[in-house]
């Protein structure tokens, strides 16, 4: 019978459709991405004098052009322990031997943390140096962007009402404003949708003020500009989304 070479031909069709990929390695294609990103900085400027090492965890949304330009809108959740100068912060509630007494009239268990975080607009693009296939390559970005810095107390149980609640305010150091940021580093796109990735050096320059009205262990209001540098490495991990390929399309 006639209609059964013309079902083969439907079914051979169908099969070859659906093995049909998108081949990075041979077009540029346009692509959202988002992406989750880890760095890891070391502090510069006024801020080296407040905290030490620090690492950022972040998401956003990253756009991939045919010509490979980039746009990108991220936000990035400062973290770190190393607190310079924490005594002279909290000297006015210090005991001679370096406690905090609680309400109970016993020490308080409490620890101190940087914390922070940054929402940032960027551009770049992909240069095809060392590049594995046409959508990866050599990448620079550059960006503006918020950031903001305090420092958390975390007092134990609550029990010590002078370090907790707005009294914390007093001690928290909370700075922000714009900033400038710079990247350069490699862009791997793959032609799975898992392995994809970027990694490099960041690098920001924050031009910020005290938002608090009255430091306690300064007596005053801190009225002072301040210039804060941030500078290390980065990875990110990015899933695009994308249809098909411009141009070509292979079939198994």
């Amino acid at each position: 019978m006639r209609i059964r070479p013309i079902i083969l031909l439907v079914m051979i069709s169908f099969i070859f459709s659906l093995n049909a990929q998108v081949n990075v390695n041979d077009s540029t294609v346009a692509a959202f991405s988002p992406t989750i990103t880890y760095a890891y900085q070391f502090p510069g400027g006024d801020v080296s004098e407040q905290y030490g090492n620090n690492s950022t965890i972040g998401g956003g949304m990253m756009y991939k052009s045919k010509k490979n330009i980039l746009f990108s809108l991220d936000v990035n959740f400062i973290f770190g322990s190393d607190i310079k100068n924490s005594d002279s912060i909290l000297k006015f509630v210090l005991t001679d031997a370096g406690f905090i007494i609680d309400g109970n009239g016993v020490y308080t268990l409490y620890s101190m943390y940087e914390r922070g975080y940054s929402l940032n607009f960027r551009a770049g693009k992909v240069f095809n140096l060392l590049a594995a296939n046409p959508n990866s390559g050599v990448f620079l970005m550059g960006g503006i962007g918020y950031l903001a810095h305090r420092l958390n107390i975390d007092v134990q149980h609550e029990t010590a009402p002078q370090i907790t609640g707005d009294y914390a305010k007093g001690y928290d150091r909370l700075t922000a404003g714009f900033n400038l940021n710079q990247f350069i580093g490699y862009y791997f796109m793959s032609k799975s949708r898992v392995l994809n990735f970027y990694a490099g050096f960041e690098f920001y320059q924050a031009f910020t003020k005290s938002q608090r009205d009255y430091i306690f262990d300064l007596m005053q209001k801190d009225e002072s500009n301040h210039f804060d540098l941030f500078y290390g490495i980065k990875i990110g991990w990015m899933i695009p989304i994308y249809d098909r390929a411009p141009d070509k399309y292979y079939y198994n």
